[in-house]
């Protein structure tokens, strides 16, 4: 599979290409500085059954897929992937979280590159299957439609879809501190280092998420957990 958009910066610069705004920078400086303790939230122990469970459910999806992951961050859900899959094109924006998923996921059949989720790469012949995990509840609801949309472009039709990210659980989730006229909720997270930081947390219920993938998507279905939810379909 021959993979195009594949650059240091993975920015895609044709007319109408989808790249990040300023307003999204904050989150990517956020994530650079969060590398080296990202994978803490993983060990939460009022989660782990819900990971497990997950970790179960997830690879069965991707059976012999060429995939696309975007925003892999360290690579912990690639981990889960990359024994199925026949190969992964591994995408994220920040080359720190990468350094650390090509160090834990054997690269036989997996390809890190940085890159742009609002820019996804495009393979050829086109990927029939996709990946996200903990992103979406970062798109700004009103680019949701439009980073789907960019996704579904690169993917052939009927490719499998699976989107992963968290539910809102009072005493487990850290609290919404802000919400903005866009119906967009903020976080404020504290890093090892003392710097806090504002993040962009979106919470969508399973109607908004059915809602999202209206027309760009068939079988769209929600499975839910105690703290995560899945949102998978086909591409159309």
């Amino acid at each position: 599979m021959s993979v195009t958009n594949d650059g240091d910066n993975g920015a895609d610069h044709r007319p109408g290409a989808l790249d990040m705004t300023a307003r999204d920078i904050p989150l990517q400086s956020y994530y650079a500085a969060r590398a080296a303790e990202y994978d803490r939230i993983y060990e939460k122990p009022e989660r782990q059954p819900d990971l497990r469970q997950i970790e179960a459910w997830l690879p069965p999806h991707f059976v012999g897929t060429h995939m696309l992951e975007l925003a892999c961050g360290t690579g912990h859900w690639t981990r889960f992937l990359a024994p199925v899959a026949a190969c992964v094109l591994a995408v994220d924006i920040a080359p720190e979280t990468l350094a650390i998923a090509r160090g834990r996921v054997p690269q036989d059949t997996v390809r890190f590159s940085v890159g742009d989720a609002y820019a996804p790469p495009r393979a050829e012949p086109a990927f029939d299957a996709a990946f996200a995990g903990f992103w979406l509840s970062h798109v700004p609801r009103r680019r949701q439609r439009e980073f789907l949309s960019g996704l579904g472009s690169v993917l052939k039709p009927g490719a499998r879809v699976v989107l992963l990210d968290n539910r809102f659980v009072p005493g487990s989730s850290s609290p919404i501190t802000e919400e903005d006229a866009e119906g967009d909720s903020f976080q404020t997270r504290l890093l090892a280092d003392g710097t806090a930081h504002r993040v962009l947390k979106n919470f969508p219920s399973e109607a908004q998420l059915l809602a999202m993938v209206e027309g760009l998507g068939t079988d769209a279905a929600v499975t839910n957990w105690t703290h995560y939810w899945a949102l998978s379909y086909r591409s159309v």
